[in-house]
């Protein structure tokens, strides 16, 4: 379950959300209640998110800007998958595998995401946005001129520009999924002792590693 509330058709007043939650889920069904979208999510980000229909408003606006850069939309979805790759949102890397399929990505490329930096099945510019995505989700925006430079050789100003702001973007949804519990990422924290079977002494593990 996500931590936050899902928003029931019936309390929903901003035809803008209703407006997705038709197109969604269904004009005939509660998306609070009867999970599912058309694409086979759980749909609880939009339920969620419906919590404030301001927010909401400024999301979807934020989902439609790529439409009109003129970023190559594999080069965006290679960003965006990454990031959710690399921020461990389950959501944003699936859903982004999925849209670079439709868009024509080979599998092999799509497999290689994980371990982009061992793989040869991607082109000096696309190696250069996976290693920029980086720079920009584990390094928080720390990125080497040399792999800025790659960009610079490739792309206008404008498209790394839309590239830097699409994939920021992702990172912060992928890091609100996680956050939240929202649609594929409302898994249990996978970090946790692991407990000793009853019946083993405890002891103090500095003293058995020293020799002592």
């Amino acid at each position: 379950m996500p931590r936050l509330r899902e928003v029931p058709r019936a309390e929903v007043a901003d035809e803008k959300i209703l407006f997705f939650y038709d197109r969604l889920f269904g004009p005939d069904k509660d998306p609070a209640v009867d999970h599912g979208t058309i694409h086979a999510t759980p749909g609880d980000w939009w339920t969620v998110f419906a919590q404030s229909p301001d927010v909401f408003r400024h999301a979807v606006r934020g989902f439609s800007l790529y439409r009109n850069v003129t970023l190559d939309p594999l080069l965006r979805e290679l960003g965006q998958a990454r990031a959710g790759y690399a921020r461990g949102s389950q959501f944003v890397f699936s859903q982004h595998c999925k849209q670079m399929r439709s868009l024509g990505a080979p599998e092999e490329k799509i497999a290689a995401l994980p371990h982009w930096q061992v793989s040869d099945c991607f082109s000096a510019l696309e190696r250069a946005v996976l290693a920029y995505t980086d720079g920009l989700v584990y390094d928080g925006g720390r990125v080497p001129d040399e792999v800025f430079a790659v960009l610079k050789a490739h792309l206008t100003d404008p498209e790394i520009l839309q590239l830097t702001y699409i994939t920021t973007l992702y990172d912060m949804h992928a890091t609100m999924c996680r956050a939240l519990r929202l649609e594929f990422d409302d898994r249990p924290e996978l970090i946790a002792e692991v407990e000793i079977p009853a019946g083993v002494e405890v002891r103090d593990l500095s003293a058995d590693l020293s020799g002592e």
